[in-house]
């Protein structure tokens, strides 16, 4: 009768080897490159850290202690990082992840904080990059926990990400737990102390934004909307469109100018206006083949979202192709406000995180047709929201977050003004007036040298006052 309450061997093994996998996945974690943190507040600053036994030469965060520390209790939650080559994993992963923010921003984690997490290795390229959350719960129910753990027990994808729980010992010392679920249940695989650690010289995502928000060449972006055509039955269509264009195409001998700015800063108005002056063609991008999908793939994850973007401006530079034979071509938006779009809504933190001007990720792609003037248009945010709310329109999710955070919006502005094609220096600018109001919506006018020439140095034909720079 001893024996009869003995578990049967089979499953005294079974919780073994769940232990045994989970100790196996300890040891990983102690034998890793050490890893950091990066944490975004509600100030758009970060602060670093990391998890390990010794300290470093940095001073420590006093906004650590009040963010991971007692009262309340924080937890962290990072997706499992994919490799580059693995269109497949990267995108799952990202679908995890943004599942994962949907859920924490409803019931039951309303009342507590979210913030941006993430973690990565120091001095590594992209490889190891994980993107994940800090939930704060500043009344440490044990409601929050209980949820957090059944959320994770949902995921039903092989890598779920790990949750991380802080704690401060009776000296005040911040630890991380870390526990992971199996069959059996939480499991805890480690334990290990929150040390302060230096900013890196560029903000940690930065290697990663290559492959996975500003693609090089058409190929990066199609391989990532491959994976997606059994999710997302548009993603065939828009890849049937790409595969009858042809790959090398070329501007003919009238000028393309490519006129961007966020909505309400006046596109249309000068768009309009110049195209009509010039009887130029006028183009959009995404194109209207594409346009109707652009819903569809606005809710998707970033990356899936970007190639959508990204595969646009190929389609439409098939059509600039054509129509600069026989005329101007004025295109409404192009690579700029794709790229800089993407760049401004991974990064996190203020104007001094984005990459140096002469980044890799500005350089315009090797095999996408050039524009030979390039127009930015700004207003104040005051106006522009004015004339949003006069117009009645519906902002794009990006355009609703760029409207609320600041910071986004000066990291696109100044994204946009590094982005510039391969080998080409620096823009020159000029200002011009708006044709409707007068106002001036105009402050930059980035012109790719060489312009002057296509246009013998005339005036640009709008009612404003800007000249073209000479080249």
């Amino acid at each position: 009768m001893a024996f009869a309450g003995r578990p049967r061997a089979p499953l005294l093994l079974w919780l073994l080897s769940g232990r045994l996998r989970a100790w196996r996945g300890l040891c990983a974690l102690a034998m890793a490159r050490p890893r950091c943190f990066a944490l975004e507040l509600r100030d758009c600053t970060l602060a670093h850290f990391a998890l390990g036994a010794e300290g470093s030469d940095a001073r420590p965060d006093p906004r650590l202690a009040e963010l991971l520390g007692p009262p309340g209790r924080s937890y962290s939650l990072c997706v499992p990082a994919a490799a580059d080559g693995d269109c497949g994993a990267r995108v799952q992963a990202a679908r995890v992840h943004q599942n994962l923010q949907r859920q924490l921003r409803s019931d039951p984690f309303q009342r507590c904080q979210l913030h941006r997490l993430l973690c990565y290795c120091p001095g590594s390229q992209a490889q190891g990059m994980q993107h994940g959350f800090l939930l704060r719960d500043p009344c440490d129910c044990l409601e929050t926990r209980r949820a957090l753990l059944e959320l994770l027990g949902r995921v039903q994808e092989a890598e779920r990400p790990h949750l991380g729980e802080f704690e401060a010992d009776s000296q005040g010392v911040l630890w991380q737990r870390v526990w992971v679920l199996q069959e059996s249940g939480q499991l805890q695989v480690g334990c290990a102390r929150v040390l302060p650690t230096l900013e890196p010289p560029l903000h940690p995502v930065v290697p990663h934004l290559l492959s996975s928000v500003v693609f090089r060449d058409l190929d990066t972006a199609r391989a990532i909307l491959e994976t997606c055509t059994s999710s997302i039955p548009e993603a065939q269509a828009v890849l049937d469109v790409v595969d009858k264009c042809p790959r090398q195409v070329q501007r003919g001998k009238f000028p393309v100018i490519a006129i961007e700015g966020l909505d309400a800063t006046g596109k249309t108005t000068v768009t309009q206006a110049v195209s009509k002056s010039l009887r130029a063609v006028l183009l959009h991008s995404p194109p209207s083949c594409i346009g109707q999908w652009r819903k569809t793939f606005d809710d998707e994850p970033t990356i899936i979202k970007r190639a959508f973007y990204s595969l646009g401006n190929y389609i439409v530079a098939s059509e600039i192709a054509k129509a600069s034979a026989k005329s101007p071509v004025i295109v409404d938006r192009f690579w700029h406000s794709t790229a800089t779009y993407g760049i401004a809504t991974e990064l996190s933190g203020g104007l001094q995180h984005l990459p140096p001007a002469h980044h890799p990720v500005y350089q315009w792609p090797g095999d996408l047709l050039k524009p030979d003037l390039v127009l930015l248009l700004t207003v104040s945010p005051e106006e522009r929201a004015q004339r949003l709310r006069d117009r009645g329109l519906e902002q794009t999710r990006e355009e609703a977050e760029l409207e609320a955070n600041s910071v986004f919006r000066q990291n696109r502005g100044s994204a946009l003004s590094c982005v510039r094609p391969r080998g080409q220096a620096p823009y020159r600018g000029a200002t011009a007036k708006s044709p409707r109001t007068g106002d001036q919506t105009m402050p930059l006018v980035l012109a790719v040298p060489g312009t002057a020439r296509a246009w013998g140095g005339g005036v640009l034909p709008t009612d404003g006052e800007s000249r073209l720079p000479r080249g």
